[in-house]
C-alpha cells in the first residue's frame, strides 16, 4: 500500500512538474525559449500565450539614429524613432491620401490660409497639454533660422502660425502651396513639448547646440515614450499608457544597432531579434527556408542613386557625369546586387509619387558613347576619383562594380566606407567626388522628391549633396511649389525631370523594394513606401 501511493504521489509531482515546465516554454521552439525572447508564452517580457498584447519587440537595425530631434535630422534611421514618440497634425497612408492625426478636420479659408481643428484631451508624455499653443510653437521652432533644421524646406512657405483659441490653429503661407497637407504629414512636423521646446532654446543660450535637449529626452504625444539610447547601441521606447487614441499592443520597443547582415540574420534565427531590417536580397531565400520567420516584402517610392559632387573637377562637365551615367549598368545592379527587389529608375521620382514623368527618357548603358564624351572633355586618358558609402552592404557591392565599370576607360576609384552618421556630416560639408545614397519620398509628392534634393538654396545637409545648380531648375521647382492646378504642376514637374536627366547630378538606379525579416509570430507589422516602420499595431503571438 505504501508503495502504491509513493507511486501515485510520484505520478502527482511529475504531471504538476509537466505543467509548470509547459507554462514556462510556452510550446514554442528551442531556439525561441533558449534565447528567453519567446514571442508566445506569458514570460519575464510579460507577453501573453497565443497572441495578444504586451511582451518586448526587438529590432535589429542597419543604423543608429543621428538625432531624436524632429528638426534635427533628415534620415530614415532617426525617422523611425522619432514616428513612434511624436505625432503630427495629418497622416498620410500608401495611397497618398491625407488622413486625421493631431488634427481632426482642416479647410482652406483661402488660398494661402489653412485652418486646423485639433483633438482635445491630449497630453504630451510630460504631462503637457496638448493645443493650438503647442503647435504653433513646434512649427515656429523648425523655422527658426537658429534651429538650422535640415527639414526647414518642408515648412519655409510657411508665413504665420496664428492661435485662434485653445484647439483652433490658422497656418498661412507666402503664396498657394498646394502639397502643404502632405509636408505636415512629414515627422518633420513633429508636435514637441512646449516645456521640452522651452528647455531647449534656455540650453542654447547656455552655448548648447540646437537639439541638445530634445535629442536627449524626446517629448511627443505618441503611442510609445522615450526611455534610453545609448548611442551606437540601442534606442528603447515603452509604452505610453495614457495614450489618447487606441494605444500600442506591446511593452516596449527596442531599436538594437547591427551592422553586420549576417548577424541580424542569426539575431532572428536564434529569437533574439523579432524584426530585422534590411535583408540582404541574397538572404532572404534563407530566411523564408529556416522554418524561423519570413521575409516581408514592400515596393518603395525611394530612390538609390549615385551622386556626383557637381563642384569639383572633373564633376563640374555634365559631359563627364554623362558618361559615368552611361556606364551604370542598373539591370547589372538590380538583378546582381540586389536580387530583382526593385525596379530601374529613369530619373529621381518613383512611379507613383505625384509628378511622376512617364514618359522620361534615362540614360541608357553605352560604353562607347561615354568614351566619346571623356574624350571631349578632355579625359580620353582618364583620371583618378573616389567613391563614398556607408556600411550598407549593397551600396559596398554597387560601388565595387561601378569601380570595375570604370576602369573600362582608365578612370581608376578609390572606394571609401564610413560610418553613417560621419558619412551624412562629410557629404553635406562637400568633401566628397562621389557618393551613393538613398532619398525616401514619406510626402508622395514630387516636390518633396526634388526640391531638396536639387535646389541650389538646398545644397548640403537639407539633400542636395551633389551640390547641383541651375537657374531653370530652381525657376521651375519654385513654380512647382506655388502652382495650385495638378495638370499645370505635372507639366513643370516633366519639364524638371527632363533637365535633371540631362544635367546627370547622380546617376538614378533603381527603387528599391524593402526588405524586412520578421520573426515567426510577429503579426501587425508594416513599412510604409518611404521605410518608416508601422509599429502601434505589432503583436508577438505563439
Amino acid at each position: 500500500m505504501k508503495n502504491k501511493r509513493s507511486s501515485l504521489l510520484l505520478l502527482i509531482l511529475l504531471l504538476v512538474v509537466s505543467m509548470f515546465l509547459a507554462a514556462c516554454a510556452g510550446g514554442g521552439d528551442d531556439s525561441a525559449s533558449d534565447s528567453g525572447t519567446d514571442n508566445g508564452s506569458k514570460d519575464e517580457e510579460g507577453t501573453t500565450e497565443g497572441g495578444g498584447e504586451g511582451g518586448d519587440l526587438i529590432l535589429a537595425v542597419l543604423s543608429d539614429a543621428s538625432s531624436l530631434d524632429p528638426a534635427g535630422s533628415n534620415d530614415v534611421p532617426s525617422s523611425n524613432i522619432q514616428a513612434n514618440v511624436f505625432e503630427t497634425l495629418v497622416n498620410r497612408n500608401d495611397d497618398n491620401e491625407i488622413e486625421p492625426g493631431l488634427a481632426t478636420e482642416w479647410n482652406a479659408i483661402d488660398d494661402t490660409t489653412w485652418e486646423f481643428k485639433l483633438q482635445e484631451g491630449v497630453k504630451f508624455h510630460d504631462g503637457e497639454e496638448f493645443n493650438a499653443e503647442a503647435v504653433k510653437k513646434s512649427l515656429d521652432r523648425v523655422r527658426d533660422p537658429e534651429i538650422a533644421s535640415p527639414r526647414f524646406f518642408l515648412f519655409e512657405m510657411i508665413e504665420s502660425v496664428d492661435v485662434v483659441d485653445d484647439y483652433t490653429v490658422q497656418i498661412k503661407t507666402a503664396y498657394p502651396f498646394a502639397p502643404l497637407l502632405a509636408h505636415l504629414s512629414h515627422n518633420g512636423g513633429s508636435i514637441i513639448s512646449p516645456k521640452s521646446i522651452e528647455e531647449d532654446y534656455a540650453a542654447m543660450e547656455n552655448g548648447e547646440e540646437p537639439g541638445s535637449v530634445i535629442s536627449e529626452n524626446p517629448v511627443g504625444t505618441g503611442f510609445f515614450k522615450f526611455e534610453s539610447w545609448n548611442p551606437g547601441s540601442e534606442v528603447k521606447l515603452v509604452k505610453n499608457e495614457d495614450y489618447w487614441n487606441e494605444p500600442a499592443k506591446v511593452d516596449s520597443v527596442t531599436f538594437k544597432v547591427v551592422p553586420e547582415a549576417a548577424t541580424r540574420v542569426a539575431e532572428l534565427e536564434t529569437g533574439n531579434a523579432h524584426i530585422i531590417d534590411p535583408v540582404q536580397p541574397n538572404e532572404v531565400q534563407q530566411i523564408n527556408d529556416s522554418g524561423n520567420g519570413t521575409v516581408h516584402q514592400k515596393p518603395s517610392s525611394s530612390l538609390s542613386y549615385i551622386g556626383f559632387n557637381t563642384e569639383k573637377e572633373p564633376f563640374n562637365d555634365v559631359r563627364v557625369r554623362q558618361a559615368i551615367s552611361m556606364l551604370v549598368n542598373k539591370e547589372d545592379i538590380i538583378s546582381g546586387i540586389y536580387e530583382g527587389f526593385g525596379i530601374p529608375a529613369k530619373g529621381p521620382l518613383a512611379p507613383g509619387i505625384f509628378g511622376y514623368n512617364e514618359d522620361a527618357k534615362p540614360i541608357e548603358y553605352n560604353v562607347e558613347e561615354a568614351k566619346k564624351l571623356l574624350e571631349e572633355a578632355g579625359y580620353a586618358d582618364g583620371f583618378s576619383t573616389s567613391i563614398w558609402t556607408n556600411d550598407n552592404p549593397q551600396r559596398v557591392d554597387a560601388a565595387v562594380l561601378l569601380q570595375q565599370e570604370l576602369k573600362k576607360v582608365n578612370i581608376e576609384v578609390k572606394i571609401e566606407q564610413m560610418e553613417f552618421g560621419t558619412y551624412l556630416d562629410q557629404t553635406a560639408a562637400g568633401e566628397h567626388d562621389m557618393f551613393i545614397l538613398g532619398w525616401s519620398n514619406p510626402t508622395g509628392d514630387a516636390d518633396y522628391g526634388m526640391y531638396a534634393l536639387f535646389h541650389s538654396s538646398q545644397k548640403g545637409d537639407p539633400g542636395n549633396r551633389s551640390f547641383y545648380e541651375n537657374p531653370e531648375v530652381d525657376k521651375l521647382l519654385d513654380e512647382g511649389r506655388q502652382e495650385t492646378d495638378p495638370e499645370a504642376r505635372q507639366e513643370i514637374y516633366n519639364k524638371v525631370q527632363e533637365h535633371l536627366i540631362e544635367d546627370a547630378p547622380m546617376v538614378y538606379i533603381h527603387h528599391q523594394e524593402y526588405l524586412t525579416g520578421l520573426a515567426n509570430g510577429v503579426e501587425g507589422f508594416d513599412i510604409d513606401t518611404s521605410g518608416i516602420y508601422q509599429l502601434k499595431n505589432v503583436t508577438l503571438s505563439e
